[in-house]
């Protein structure tokens, strides 16, 4: 008798051990996306000649150098570079990458030069 509660106290052992066969409830598939840009920058980024000139009015300085052109934009606050190149298949050149300082060469926020030159009514 004390063989037999011992096999059935150890199948009742086992049968904790093994798999559930009870299915999990899906859980949904969310999607997260990325918040847009901030800071500033996406009012320069990928903008053409003509929109960086309507958001800062007119370029302080305006380099070519092959197909890549720099135009700069000065105030009291900072200076911006943007430099703009041809899009695929040679597209209409629009800002890829942008460079702030302060007038004397000090660094700034890049965001913060982009807000300080579109306030003040643009251009020089």
């Amino acid at each position: 008798m004390k063989r037999l509660l011992a096999i059935a106290g150890l199948a009742l052992l086992l049968a904790g051990c093994g798999e559930s066969t009870m299915a999990r409830p899906a859980m949904p598939t969310v999607v997260i996306k990325p918040p847009p840009p901030t800071g500033g920058l996406e009012r320069v980024m990928g903008q053409n000649a003509a929109g960086l000139t309507q958001t800062f009015g007119t370029p302080n300085a305006d380099v070519r150098e092959g197909t890549a052109r720099k135009l700069q934009f000065q105030g009291t606050f900072c200076v911006l570079d943007t430099y703009l190149y041809p899009g695929k298949n040679g597209g209409e050149p629009t800002v890829t990458y942008l460079d702030a300082r302060q007038p004397d060469g000090s660094p700034i926020d890049r965001a913060s030069c982009v807000a300080a030159l579109a306030r003040r009514g643009g251009g020089k």
